[in-house]
């Protein structure tokens, strides 16, 4: 599909995030960190990814919250960032990215991206823009331990989130596997890491988000 270099087609970014609740952000690195440290980890986390995605300036950014949009975080960063809320809705992860996606894409192409993927940056999500602008159906930044940070979609596919073990190392895996099995087209620029565990705090250390 042959597309315009002077006008591209605009991608919409849906970002999800939970809310900072100490004790129930970022539970794994609770033991490490404390619930108040972890809760502030992930606050500055999904600052940084609604900075990276308003700086690859591909088109609007909506902010997907969890449990809903009441938490006054999610209200400053909508107030701050002039950024759209939406409650995220399903049973499960899955579900919740395929209602966002079936809710955005008929207004065009959709990236969705998760909150706690620090290496993120917008010439990444330029090129998932490139590989949706082009013709694939799906575009994913696979991670290291086993999901993923990034899926993008032309059109709604629920079947890729359905009956999917979320949190398991398998997500990318079974994804895979629908992916072949409904006969679509992707591409996968990159594999990234996140921050879940006690391991990945040292490699974040490492990184300026404030400079990103």
């Amino acid at each position: 599909m042959a597309t315009d270099p002077v006008n591209p087609e605009p991608i919409q970014i849906a970002l999800f995030a939970k809310a900072p609740v100490a004790g129930q952000a970022k539970t794994r690195l609770i033991p490490t960190l404390g619930p108040a440290g972890a809760a502030r980890l992930h606050r500055q986390l999904v600052r940084q990814a609604v900075r990276t995605a308003c700086a690859a300036d591909l088109g609007p950014v909506s902010l997907w919250c969890a449990p809903g949009i009441g938490h006054r975080f999610f209200r400053a960063l909508a107030a701050t960032a002039a950024l759209p809320l939406h409650p995220q809705h399903g049973d499960d992860l899955g579900a919740r990215m395929a209602h966002a996606f079936a809710t955005l894409t008929p207004q065009g192409l959709v990236l969705l991206i998760g909150s706690d993927c620090p290496m993120l940056t917008p010439t990444l999500l330029h090129d998932c823009a490139a590989a949706l602008r082009h013709g694939d159906d799906a575009v994913f930044l696979p991670a290291e331990d086993g999901g993923y940070a990034l899926v993008g979609l032309r059109q709604p596919q629920p079947a890729l989130f359905a009956a999917i073990p979320w949190g398991s190392d398998t997500v990318m895996a079974h994804t895979r596997e629908r992916l072949h099995l409904h006969g679509l087209r992707w591409s996968e620029p990159a594999t990234v890491w996140d921050v879940d565990r006690p391991d990945d705090l040292a490699r974040l250390h490492d990184l300026d988000l404030q400079a990103r």
